[in-house]
């Protein structure tokens, strides 16, 4: 049995001290980056960071930062290099030829995470589609990377093979991955309407990765999603039943984290399910209280979902890990019209989280006490097929009620009031 070799990467950025420190290379990206090399399964052995205006677009460093980086790759015995910014096809090739080791980007390693998360059809489909999109303007730079099958960090996933055919065919390839997922949103659509005819009501958990979102989710409904601290811990869609107090069927989805830097072509395939989220009465915004990076997180997960154009009436936040975070004050800012600090790993706080969902998602039952005279049974006997009966009492003045009635149901009954 061959032993696998454990890559051994240097992490590489340019710090612009730009206003949006979204986009910028910080300590907090580095960290992250180191998290997403070690979820890929690389060793981090050194992290080089310059501080200059932009990146070279020849090869990203200056000179002297990339003689430095080659001594550092000597010394520290390292073979691949992570860059946290896009880079170029040209940039990749010129980098590569003058240290001697491989070169990967953000984008690249997070591909690599999908592909190797990915389980079901949907899923495998969305990300050869965003590695070959991403891959295809890059092929004159990526020439001693494509002849590399099963070579390491950022050469895994379904489209690897695909990627030493030429455009031609990868252009082909693209098509039929984009009419194969046409054909999963079709199905998908056909889901949502069918819920929605039903009068099921969707509640969606978004969020950034490693936020609790799976293990809120577990808690909520009783399942047994897998859970882990880690990065994207859970890649596909996942969607459960959750009936409330009112006897209301609602059903929650959790779907694929957010990160910062995330591929625009992972977001334009992963589209299709994340219109679970566009679609949903209420977003669910899961938010790690106890992150420093907290504030960022939420400005990055807002900016995607405009981007997504989400547009659910209400967004809930969630604040999870307050066990171990400090209190909330003041109300955190963000796009959500209710908050809630809970622990998803205690169940500390879901109580209120449920009383906050069965006011926010729609129609919403309350209590109503009925008198029916004999003359107008039919009438209570049409709510026997639809609605909640607490209570029912034959009585001399009639039949006594007591239900659960929605708006539209209340409007109908109201005349019976008692």
């Amino acid at each position: 049995m061959t032993e696998k070799i454990t890559e051994r990467a240097i992490l590489c950025g340019v710090h612009r001290d730009l206003p949006d420190r979204t986009e910028d290379t910080t300590d907090e990206t580095i960290a992250e980056l180191r998290e997403l090399a070690k979820t890929a399964g690389a060793e981090v052995v050194g992290v080089m960071v310059q501080n200059k205006d932009h990146p070279e677009t020849a090869a990203y460093f200056g000179e002297g930062k990339l003689e430095e980086l080659k001594s550092s790759i000597a010394a520290l015995g390292a073979d691949l290099l992570i860059f946290d910014d896009e880079l170029t096809g040209s940039q990749i090739r010129n980098i590569e030829d003058i240290t001697g080791v491989r070169v990967i980007d953000r984008s690249t390693l997070i591909l690599d995470i999908f592909a190797s998360r990915a389980r079901s059809k949907e899923g495998k489909i969305q990300v050869e589609l965003a590695q070959l999109r991403y891959n295809l303007p890059r092929l004159t730079g990526l020439g001693t990377q494509l002849s590399r099958l099963g070579g390491g960090i950022g050469t895994r996933g379904p489209g690897e093979t695909k990627l030493e055919s030429d455009r031609r065919h990868i252009h082909r390839r693209i098509e039929a991955l984009e009419e194969q997922l046409a054909e999963v949103e079709r199905h998908r659509d056909l889901l949502r309407g069918r819920r929605t005819k039903d009068g099921v009501v969707t509640a969606a958990l978004v969020g950034y990765t490693n936020a609790g979102k799976s293990t809120l989710m577990n808690r909520l409904t009783g399942s047994d999603i897998f859970a882990a601290d880690m990065l994207f811990a859970t890649l596909d869609p996942t969607v459960r039943s959750l009936e409330l107090s009112d006897g209301r069927n609602a059903v929650i989805v959790d779907t694929v984290g957010f990160i910062r830097k995330l591929p625009h072509h992972l977001i334009k395939a992963f589209r299709s399910t994340l219109e679970e989220a566009a679609e949903a009465d209420v977003l669910v915004h899961v938010i790690d209280a106890s992150d420093p990076e907290m504030q960022t997180h939420i400005a990055v997960a807002d900016g995607l979902l405009e981007e997504l154009g989400c547009k659910a009436a209400r967004t809930v936040a969630v604040f999870n890990k307050c066990d171990v975070a400090p209190p909330l004050s003041p109300r955190p800012r963000g796009r959500y019209t209710d908050y809630v600090s809970v622990s998803a790993a205690t169940g500390e706080g879901l109580g209120r989280l449920m009383e906050i969902l069965e006011d926010a998602l729609p129609g919403k039952k309350r209590e109503v006490s009925l008198l029916f005279p004999y003359s107008d049974s039919g009438e209570a006997a049409r709510l026997h097929d639809t609605e909640v009966i607490l209570e029912e009492e034959y009585t001399d003045a009639g039949i006594k009620m007591r239900i659960l009635a929605d708006e539209a149901v209340y409007a109908r009954v109201k005349k019976w009031e008692a």
